[in-house]
């Protein structure tokens, strides 16, 4: 007798999503669409001062175009986010358009998240330090379109990271929270190849093992769907196929487009209301990345072979689905074939493949690091039968070094 398929549940709310050549020179459309009048651009010094990502951003904008905040930077500030905040209300803006990687869209999230707070920076600190989250006051907030320029894959959530100092408001990364809320979810997201074709190809590279493990990670997590299984196969095939080809050719919109496709694919579905499929890899990425200048995607390409073997050696982990995805499905090892296709992607990006030989903690620190990633929350959407001691992340850790 034939068994009953597993039940599930999909609760999510996707923005609209658009992509395309030129796209960001219609972002009008996309405040109309959420009606909002003006918009304040929240981004980084860098890409606020790059003519060519700015003046079709501005272009598409026209007169609705509030002003420009160009003071995101990598350590996302608690204070920053409240300074845009603070320019959001300045402009009378009632849109935020984030233009960058993960750590402006992260801050613009956050920053729509504070425009309706009557808290003060010290007290929103405190909370931030006594339950890892930032408050959010009711109401609505106002919407976010979403113009990602790097391959970081944060650009389809409902979620963002901040770090602050309990009172003063300034970073310190032993008090970083979580922004978590259907609201901030994005109202839109345009994926311009053209645009994306502007950021130099080591920065792409780097934030490339992020948005390819998101995938990887929700083809494997304890809280995959059907749905989030269709387009995660497709979105890791298309993706880790152009990052191949970007190893060997400039960013142009051409090499770009099939990218920026597959990130959309598998950014859809991950952060919803009641799960994420984020998981192991996420939680050492974190890890690392909290305890030193080490870039997150260059955390992922270090540690992502050695978190699949482990993966592997503890459960099926969906290795046939995997393998699939990653065009090796015909390998009689697919585990061995998956693990091995995942490092020639890292490898063609010209990423480094020990921790020994990145900006990351030195290896007297990697105990406390292993603590950490066995800490994390996204540990806990790993499949059953996957453990993760101090033991086990500490050898994942001394593997990778």
């Amino acid at each position: 007798m034939p068994q009953s398929p597993a039940a599930f549940r999909f609760d999510y709310e996707s923005p609209a999503l658009r992509f395309g050549p030129d796209s960001v020179r219609d972002l009008d459309a996309s405040l109309d669409a959420h009606d909002a009048d003006t918009a304040l651009v929240v981004t980084g010094s860098t890409v606020g001062t790059t003519p060519a990502v700015m003046d079709p951003v501005r272009d598409g904008l026209g007169d609705r175009l509030a002003g420009v905040f160009a003071e995101t930077t990598g350590e996302k500030h608690l204070t920053t986010a409240f300074d845009a905040a603070d320019r959001v209300a300045a402009t009378d803006a009632d849109a935020i358009v984030a233009v960058g990687g993960g750590s402006s869209i992260d801050v613009a999230t956050v920053a729509a998240a504070l425009t309706g707070t009557t808290q003060s920076r010290a007290a929103v600190a405190r909370t931030v330090r006594d339950t890892a989250t930032v408050p959010i006051p009711d109401g609505a907030l106002p919407p976010i379109v979403v113009v990602p320029t790097t391959l970081a894959g944060a650009d389809i959530s409902q979620g963002a990271g901040i770090a602050a100092h309990p009172d003063a408001g300034v970073v310190d990364d032993t008090h970083s929270a979580v922004a978590d809320d259907r609201r901030l979810m994005p109202a839109s997201v345009v994926a311009d190849p053209v645009l994306a074709a502007t950021t130099p190809r080591s920065v792409l590279a780097g934030s490339a093992m992020n948005g390819l493990n998101k995938g990887i990670e929700t083809l494997y997590a304890a809280t995959a769907t059907p749905i989030t299984d269709a387009t995660a196969s497709h979105g890791v095939g298309t993706l880790a196929a152009g990052l191949r080809a970007l190893g060997t050719a400039d960013p142009t919109p051409e090499t770009m487009a099939p990218i920026l496709r597959g990130l959309l694919l598998v950014e859809y579905g991950i952060s919803r209301p009641d799960a994420t499929t984020l998981s192991l890899t996420h939680a050492f990425g974190h890890a690392l990345s909290r305890a030193s200048p080490i870039q997150q995607g260059v955390a992922h390409a270090v540690v992502t072979p050695h978190v699949l073997a482990h993966l592997f050696d503890s459960t099926d982990g969906r290795r046939d689905r995997l393998a699939a995805a990653l065009d090796v499905g015909d390998d009689p090892d697919p585990a061995s074939a998956v693990i091995d296709a995942v490092t020639a992607v890292r490898d063609a990006l010209g990423l480094p493949a020990r921790l020994r030989d990145t900006d990351g903690p030195a290896r007297s620190e990697l105990q406390a690091v292993a603590a950490a990633a066995v800490a994390d929350p996204f540990v806990d959407n790993a499949p059953d039968g996957v453990p993760l001691t101090r033991a086990d992340a500490t050898e994942i850790l001394d593997a990778a070094w």
